[in-house]
């Protein structure tokens, strides 16, 4: 019995194109804790046609390139993926443990928050922030 992927929450979830879909899906579970809730594989048995995470309570969705369709992968550009989490530190280390490279390092801003930024193997840059609790 086939089991209908799962529907992303309201709001907008990015669907990314990597150079490597499923390369990028088990990164993205090691360096940020996401869930894996789908991942469906091309005919061609190589290339991943959706893969769908859960991501720090929201959804994120991921397919390689199908060039042949229209679809190419091209280079990341004028976008960053930001996680507002309770435990900066540990998501930070997390992620830089499992290859991602610091673009900014974490530091306290001018509007109140830890923030910093990452850039993942693929690269996709990643902001985090942390909210100080009162």
């Amino acid at each position: 019995m086939d089991i209908p992927p799962p529907t992303p929450p309201g709001g907008i979830s990015p669907y990314l194109t990597p150079s490597d879909a499923n390369a990028a899906a088990d990164f993205y579970i090691k360096a940020f804790g996401a869930e894996e809730l789908a991942r469906m594989k091309a005919q061609d048995g190589k290339r991943l046609m959706h893969c769908h995470l859960r991501l720090n309570g929201a959804s994120l969705m991921l397919s390689d390139g199908f060039p042949e369709h229209g679809h190419p992968a091209l280079p990341p550009q004028a976008v960053v993926l930001h996680l507002q989490v309770e435990d900066i530190d540990a998501w930070w280390k997390r992620a830089v443990d499992a290859g991602a490279t610091v673009a900014m390092p974490v530091e306290l801003m001018f509007w109140g928050d830890r923030y910093g930024q990452l850039k993942d193997p693929f690269g996709f840059m990643w902001s985090l922030g942390q909210t100080p609790k009162a």
